[in-house]
């Protein structure tokens, strides 16, 4: 070998050498083989899987151990919707009835997918960027797209958690500032303030207190200082939290993740010893089954499995790329799965029987506002005493017993029965009643809270759980945008998350306006929800008809062990990909015939108006949408015309103490890294110096002294099965 060749210097050097692939080719005598990644088919398997994984942990951080993986995907999969949305749409799509679309979906869609994300991040060991650029270069897009849906949905997530924050705060009084309507002075005069008495105190405190909201999108009413401070609160919580990394936010799932399932425990028993919890249960498990053919309901369950399990973001192929490569993801995407599904359950019984009682309460309190109409009119004769049942008290009136009356009064005063205003107050009504999102947790929650004794403490730890939900959730959503940008453009780790938690402030400073919660409708129920939607259909596109199902499931089981079960191969090939399709069209034919519109607090009214989007709120909404999907079809433009390279010609080796490390360089000629680095066989045939034989994947070399059952190409040249020697 020439003395001055790099390969010689990394003899009697430990620095970094950096050679061309082709010129490593073209070196006259052999490289040390026994001593680098790249070696000779013959050498024992478990000698090179010794330096594989040895490799591995140089090279990529790891979780420390598979209980802070799991509870990172947890976390991360376990969020907010869990809470309110499910529960909601559970109470919205027929009870019992909606949990059957949901189950289906999630089973055919849901699963599948979400072990397919857990494979291709463990498999490849990269961020999304990485792994989609891997599997098929034009699709490349697809990572830069989950990326910025990452931060779409991160800026209005953490604004959440910061309304969690200020409540939480809050909660440390007796009574809770939200249990009476306020009393302000005219003149001489107290009187209860008009906003509050037209509603109610939690509503007047959720509007005008925490949001101090305006009347539309359009009047944006200047920053809420108070919310301010409590988003800066957010994110320097979340920055600390994903500073540094899977090292530092792995150690704060170990309470994320696991206290909200105290919470949630001590909710429920408290719950079913509530009077009235036993109706709520009964009207969420009674199914409505009209509504389980509504194809509406079947899109909602859907868009709810995406969500719930955080498929398309990127969190999931983040986390799993952390781990080693005969990790059992397998286990894994069922365990979560279940968990998931497990907690919806479990917050939709707390949910539901917490509502149950409040249900009564307000049933009651129905029935006690209108026995005193009814005694009004009969004290001025509206009414005969005639028409009232002779076991009537009205000192203790039971609901059978207004309902009894009420019956009497309506029969008999048929005419005239709507010009005295009395109300059926029946127990269902109030149980119908659907609150959505965040009106659920900040509004009905807190107002059935009211009602429990020692109500500071349960607010108290009803928030602190919203807030470690939400903050699972978020670093998550972080790593989906963090991981792939630090794997790819090689940026500072602590740099750049500070750097992404400072720009992500002062964006989300337009959700702490006056108008701020409808900018939050506008990117929870449209921005990111089209675009989650493509992202997924290309990525079981490009892994099942691209990168090839049978390829993918052949290397899942050298990578497991095991070979997965055919019923994912016909999900990913076909059931999956059609379900989606089905649900995107869907959902443009929806927001064709329902223009996009939010919820809008009218002050005067003290009460919602359903308002559309103006359309200047539409252009930016049709914008949002835009950015999200545009690296997609601009990747596969650019690389369709070689205007931007997909990598394979700019690899190039550099050694240090007798391993080789894959670094890039320039190599424009040959392409010979197609030799060591081909994925398919037939990619490999390309002249070689007669003086190395190399046969391609599966060939059989000169050199080899015996067979290497557990090396991933068979013979010739092997290459470290770590994938991220391939991209």
């Amino acid at each position: 070998m020439p003395k001055n060749s790099k390969v010689t210097q990394r003899e009697h050097s430990s620095e970094h050498v950096t050679e061309s692939v082709a010129d490593l080719l073209a070196l006259e005598e052999p490289v040390d083989y026994k001593q680098s990644v790249l070696n000779v088919a013959g050498e024992a398997g478990g000698k090179q899987k010794a330096v594989e994984e040895e490799l591995d942990a140089e090279d990529r951080p790891a979780w420390n151990s598979k209980l802070q993986y799991i509870l990172a995907q947890i976390g991360f999969s376990v969020g907010l919707g869990n809470i309110w949305r499910f529960p909601y749409l559970c109470q919205k799509n027929g009870g019992g009835a909606y949990l059957v679309p949901y189950l289906v979906l999630l089973i055919i869609i849901g699963i599948p997918l979400f072990f397919l994300e857990l494979a291709v991040g463990q498999r490849i060991r990269r961020g999304s960027i990485g792994v989609w650029h891997y599997v098929c270069p034009r699709l490349g897009g697809i990572g830069f797209s989950s990326c910025i849906v990452c931060l779409f949905v991160g800026l209005y997530y953490n604004v959440i958690i910061g309304w969690s924050i200020f409540y939480f705060f809050k909660s440390f009084q007796y009574p809770l500032p939200w249990s009476e309507c306020p009393v302000v002075r005219n003149g001489s005069v107290a009187v209860v303030e008009a906003e509050c008495e037209k509603s109610s105190a939690t509503t007047y405190f959720w509007y005008r207190e925490a949001l101090d909201i305006s009347d539309s999108i359009s009047e944006s009413g200047g920053l809420n200082w108070k919310m301010t401070l409590c988003l800066l609160v957010a994110w320097s919580i979340v920055g600390m939290a994903v500073v540094k990394g899977i090292q530092s936010s792995g150690k704060v799932m170990y309470f994320s993740s696991l206290f909200p399932y105290v919470v949630l425990a001590c909710f429920l028993v408290r719950g079913l010893l509530l009077r009235g919890a036993v109706d709520g249960i009964l009207h969420m498990f009674t199914p409505k089954l009209d509504k389980m053919l509504d194809p509406q309901v079947w899109r909602e369950a859907a868009t709810q499995v995406f969500f719930a399990l955080g498929l398309g973001f990127g969190g999931v192929i983040a986390f799993s790329s952390y781990n080693k490569q005969d990790n059992n993801c397998h286990f894994d995407a069922a365990l979560v799965s279940f968990i998931n599904f497990f907690t919806s359950v479990l917050a939709t019984l707390v949910v539901f029987a917490v509502l149950g009682f409040k249900a009564n309460i307000m049933n009651e309190k129905c029935v006690v506002e209108n026995a005193e109409k009814i005694l009004g009119y009969l004290n001025t004769n509206v009414l005969s005493r005639d028409l009232i049942p002779p076991h009537v008290n009205f000192s203790h009136l039971t609901t059978k017993d207004y309902m009894e009356m009420y019956n009497v009064i309506m029969t008999v005063k048929e005419d005239q029965f709507s010009a005295l205003g009395l109300d059926p107050c029946l127990l269902e009504d109030e149980l119908d009643k659907s609150v959505q999102g965040t009106g659920l947790a900040f509004i009905a929650f807190t107002e059935a809270m009211t009602h429990f004794p020692a109500s500071p403490f349960w607010s108290v730890m009803f928030f602190l759980m919203l807030i470690n939900l939400g903050l699972g959730s978020m670093i998550g959503t972080m790593a989906g945008i963090t991981t792939p940008i630090i794997d790819t453009f090689k940026v500072p780790k602590e740099m750049f998350t500070v750097g992404c938690c400072v720009f992500a402030f002062f964006v989300g400073l337009l959700f702490v306006q006056r108008s701020g919660n409808y900018f939050v409708t506008m990117f929870d129920d449209y921005s990111a929800t089209l675009p989650l939607t493509l992202i997924v259909i290309l990525e079981n596109i490009a892994v099942a008809w691209i990168y090839g199902t049978k390829k993918f499931m052949q290397e899942l089981t050298e990578m497991l062990g095991f070979r997965p079960y055919r019923f994912y191969f016909y999900m990913w090939k076909f059931v999956s990909p059609l379900c989606m399709a089905i649900l995107t069209t869907a959902s443009v034919i929806q927001l064709g015939v329902t223009p996009p519109g939010y919820s809008a607090w009218i002050k005067e009214e003290a009460a919602e108006r359903y308002l559309y989007f103006p359309n200047w709120a539409m252009a930016l909404l049709i914008t949002l949408i835009v950015v999200a999907t545009l690296p997609i079809p601009v990747v596969f433009v650019l690389r369709h015309f070689h205007l931007l390279s997909d990598g394979s010609n700019t690899l190039s080796v550099s050694y240090k103490k007798g391993r080789m490390m894959k670094d890039i360089s320039n190599l424009e000629e040959n392409d010979e890294t197609r030799f060591i680095l081909s994925k398919v066989p037939s990619e490999a045939p390309s002249p070689m110096p007669t003086h190395r034989s190399y046969l391609g994947p599966g060939s059989t070399s000169p050199l080899e002294t015996g067979g290497n059952p557990n090396g991933r190409y068979g013979s010739g040249y092997l290459l470290a099965s770590t994938p991220e020697s391939e991209l």
